[in-house]
């Protein structure tokens, strides 16, 4: 049985895969800082969870050193030059497609956050491994193989009619057709040479080295209009954290093109209201989130894109007036309208915390799963498919450009008191992400429930997410038929799903107790787990 909790005095790591835990465990062991426990997890999570993010991917990370001291690191990849509106309308196609050739639009950025995150280690907090020996064992379960989850061969079978006929994945992942079950032992010898070349060049070799000229020629192959000059222009950011005060201390997110704006300002709506008078499985519990996330959902879609090509006013929507004004308009007994949202999102979220109290939030996706269904020729990097969420409609927010970045739904998230970290969280999700991220925190710091209740209590999801194209308010079968009856009469449109749903996404959480204890917690619908050092 996987262990979902974790104590520890010299660092905790939590993550939606046990095999990935386990190397962040063993590099915090060795006394590695939390920036390189997190770059064996991450690097992991790209092997064993291969449906949910890929070296072909976007990421995010949230660092936070033992003062406090924010940095982000934003991984969002930008469009090819060969792509614009135009070479989709006159193409007959009204929206970019999900699947396929062009829907693999967009340069992978995580790569350059792995290689941003390594320098800052090996320079401010006195990183002590290499690079070659953080993507170790990664290359070790390319190699010689792992175990499979459930989750990699269902979605598959699930998704087969957009993805079986193309040859580059089912090669790889379903050969003569046949997808993996349950803990066959999985391969990937091309994905394992790749990370030989990582491992021998850096995060460099992967825009502007062998490994990317190799890249390009592989997506070329496939169809893809990406090219090695559109890696080679692409550098990832360093940014400045966002945040907004919540009770006694202060929740940070990264800022846009990622959605942290939205989870930040339903928080700061949360934050006018006592939450301790209802109760966490309540109706008005579940209410008041949901409306709070209506309105932060509406303001994201007018204003969160590539800040090169559109400037949020993050500092005035997260006002202590503009969240006291929101506060207000919410009716507590009736349900404001819902259109659509941004839709689904195939992610991982993993956390560390190391001995001197450094954190990370991180997160890696390739949007939908599987992404684009393109591997890069004989590479083995599955490539993502984040363009997709760019609009046609050159007067859209979010419209495609050439080099422009898309809006993203990934964001890690923190909460600090003090100056300190004292929560550490996120989750998959798309549209769920900020959704589950306020369960989280609000259940955590405001109820303060042991932290496997945490994640393990019922969820909820307003609209679109994984698997589920539906905007009804989906709420898990666990919570009671009062409570159902009571939101539908409110004016929702309330459907049930399963007591421990997919679709609620993968969340993780550490919280740090003081005297140097941290605790960590895994998600109960993941093939995660939580250690203690």
């Amino acid at each position: 049985m996987l262990n979902q909790y974790a104590k520890g005095l010299s660092g905790v790591v939590t993550s939606p895969h046990y095999l990935a835990t386990a190397a962040g465990e063993t590099v915090l062991a060795a006394g590695g800082n939390a920036i390189e426990a997190a770059l064996a997890v991450g690097s992991v999570l790209c092997v064993v969870y291969p449906h949910m993010n890929s070296l072909g991917g976007d990421g995010f990370w949230l660092l936070a050193d033992e003062n406090g001291h924010l940095t982000g690191l934003d991984g969002a990849g930008s469009a090819g030059m060969a792509y614009s509106p135009e070479f989709y309308l006159q193409r007959g196609l009204s929206a970019i497609p999900s699947r396929g050739a062009h829907a693999a639009n967009t340069v992978a950025g995580l790569v350059s956050v792995w290689g941003a995150a390594q320098a800052l280690s090996q320079n401010h907090w006195g990183g002590r491994f290499s690079w070659p020996n953080l993507l170790e064992s990664a290359l070790g379960y390319a190699d010689r193989g792992f175990s499979c989850s459930r989750s990699q061969g269902d979605f598959l079978t699930q998704k087969w009619d957009e993805l079986g006929a193309f040859e580059s994945l089912t090669d790889i992942y379903a050969p003569q057709g046949q997808t993996p079950v349950p803990e066959a032992i999985f391969q990937q010898p091309q994905l394992a040479q790749t990370l030989r070349l990582l491992q021998r060049d850096g995060a460099e070799g992967f825009y502007r080295g062998e490994l990317g000229r190799q890249i390009a020629q592989g997506l070329a192959e496939v169809g893809s209009l990406l090219t090695f000059d559109d890696l080679a222009a692409f550098r990832g950011r360093t940014v400045m954290p966002i945040g907004v005060p919540y009770r006694d201390g202060l929740a940070v997110n990264m800022p846009p093109p990622t959605q942290g704006l939205a989870s930040l300002m339903i928080l700061g709506q949360l934050n006018q209201f006592d939450l301790t008078r209802y109760s966490h499985l309540s109706a008005d519990y579940v209410h008041l989130v949901v409306e709070a996330t209506k309105q932060a959902f509406r303001l994201r879609d007018r204003h969160v894109a590539d800040p090169d090509h559109h400037s949020a006013p993050v500092d005035a929507l997260l006002s202590a007036e503009s969240m006291a004004a929101l506060a207000r308009s919410i009716d507590m007994q009736h349900a404001a309208p819902w259109g659509r949202g941004v839709g689904p999102g195939d992610t991982v979220w993993f956390g560390v915390v190391d001995a001197r109290g450094r954190a990370v939030s991180a997160i890696q996706s390739i949007y939908h799963e599987y992404g684009s269904g393109m591997v890069a020729g004989d590479t083995g990097i599955l490539w993502q498919n984040r363009g997709t969420s760019f609009s046609l409609d050159t007067h859209h927010v979010n419209a495609l450009k050439p080099g422009k970045r898309p809006f993203h739904t990934l964001n890690p998230a923190m909460y600090l008191e003090q100056g300190r970290p004292r929560l550490v969280f996120g989750t998959m999700g798309g549209d769920g992400q900020p959704q589950t991220q306020a369960a989280v925190a609000t259940r955590a710091l405001d109820f303060n429930l042991p932290l496997p209740e945490v994640l393990a209590s019922p969820r909820w999801l307003l609209g679109r997410t994984w698997g589920q194209s539906t905007d009804s308010l989906k709420l898990e079968g666990r919570f009671a038929p009062e409570v159902f009856a009571e939101l539908t009469h409110r004016g929702h449109h309330v459907e049930r799903v399963d007591d421990y749903a997919q679709m609620m996404g993968h969340a993780g959480v550490i919280r740090v107790l003081g005297d140097g204890v941290c605790e960590a917690a895994s998600d109960p619908r993941s093939d995660g787990a939580a250690a203690g050092i």
